[in-house]
């Protein structure tokens, strides 16, 4: 690890990333354990390692433990997309039904339940660029807001256990109606687990094949899959949960929500969820991260042009709204206000406006368990956070990393 002091940041001031995590979130019992790597011109300048990876058991959190990263997953699904559209196998403007014919006619939902819904025509087709940003009409299950949503949940569509194949929720998703017309709104949905499809689709390779070839060998990503691998199942950290995923309700403190030798990530998924199903380590993200810092290359290995990193963190929700203005979702990842939605992550448009430090297009995303991953290609900064605490929304950590990384920079490089 480098000094700090020599790209541009305080050591006294990193330091304190540390005493708050663990003052506030770990003694506390808030957060079960807390990972933090801090990399900037080109040197890792601070790394934070607090808690426990196992409470039951006593395991304290190793530098080489793994996540359950669930919706960072997403951009690494985005990113292998985009290398097939760079191949020109497939377009951002394609029709989806160009590549699903069974959604040809998706309509969009006009009244009933999922014994009988009704539709109404779609205001223009879903195309490819509506499952990357999020406006493809489609939804989760457990936003638990609406009719279509409650259909989700009743044939189980895009849940990792007993939910049948990714083929199985294609089939499902072609006879039930969008929320909206593709393009009016921003909604958190499956769209990228479709993406997951297409990529085995038109690459004519297994999605998790496609990933293990194409991303995790080039970016030296070792323990990165959709399970942990044989051998290093005892690395695996267990998850918590507060309240319900999606509610406000806090409980005191966190219960053990998934024991990690009993984990479904023990063995392949039936389902391989490109929106939420990877496993991954605060080292092996980093690498992802540092690729897209690095304009789509690290060490040697190029996955994308700098030209279409550029396209996939500019703002593309329709008129440069932004996720204030646009999202139906229950709740969100981030602040949506000043920030826009691109290619696979979100982007800050107006840096004023979410009230915490940030640079305009920084570049962000994160994971139900209270992950979180951010890109500053103007400050050559890049930061992963891992825990494993469900639902995203019980605490404000990540505002407050960003507050107190972006207050240890004592040279801005934009």
């Amino acid at each position: 690890m480098s000094k700090p002091e020599s790209v541009g940041l305080s050591s006294d001031r990193l330091a304190r990333i540390d005493r708050f995590l663990d003052e506030r979130y770990i003694k506390t019992g808030k957060l079960p354990c807390a990972q933090v790597k801090v990399w900037r011109g080109g040197k890792l300048a601070h790394s934070t390692l607090l808690g426990s990876a196992d409470i039951e058991r006593g395991k304290p959190l190793s530098e080489d433990s793994i996540f359950r990263i669930y919706s960072m997953t997403k951009p690494v699904t985005s990113v292998a997309f985009m290398m097939l559209v760079e191949q020109g196998l497939v377009a951002l403007d394609d029709p989806v039904a160009k590549h699903i014919p069974a959604w040809a006619n998706l309509g969009v939902y006009d009244g009933g339940t999922v014994d009988g819904f009704r539709t109404k025509p779609c205001a223009r087709p879903m195309q490819i660029v509506d499952l990357l940003r999020h406006t493809s009409g489609l939804t989760y299950g457990f936003q638990q807001m609406t009719n279509v949503d409650a259909a989700y949940r009743k044939l189980k569509v895009g849940e990792f256990v007993d939910a049948g194949s990714l083929d199985d929720m294609i089939a499902d998703l072609a006879r039930l109606p969008l929320e909206f017309s593709p393009g009016e709104a921003w909604n958190y949905s499956v769209s990228t687990d479709v993406l997951g499809y297409l990529v085995g689709k038109i690459s004519g390779r297994p999605f998790p094949v496609y990933l293990e070839e194409e991303i995790f060998k080039p970016l030296g990503m070792k323990d990165t899959a959709f399970q942990v691998r044989k051998g290093e199942e005892g690395r695996l950290t267990a998850c918590y949960a507060v309240g319900a995923l999606g509610s406000k309700q806090v409980a005191d403190k966190p219960k053990l929500q998934e024991d990690p030798t009993k984990s479904v990530y023990l063995r392949a998924p039936e389902l391989v969820s490109g929106g939420g199903g990877l496993v991954s380590t605060a080292e092996d993200y980093l690498r992802f991260c540092r690729m897209l810092l690095n304009g789509g290359e690290l060490d040697g290995a190029r996955l994308l042009s700098p030209k279409t990193l550029h396209l996939m963190t500019a703002n593309h929700l329709p008129g440069g709204q932004d996720m204030a203005t646009m999202s139906r979702s229950l709740f969100s990842e981030a602040n949506y206000a000043g920030v826009g939605f691109g290619l696979g992550f979100a982007v800050t448009v107006d840096p004023a406006l979410p009230l915490i430090p940030g640079s305009a297009g920084d570049f962000f995303w994160g994971g139900a368990a209270s992950t979180f991953f951010w890109v500053d290609p103007l400050e050559d900064l890049t930061v992963v956070f891992l825990t494993q605490l469900l639902p995203s929304s019980a605490y404000p950590v990540r505002r407050e990393l960003r507050t107190l990384v972006y207050s240890a920079i004592t040279e801005s490089f934009a």
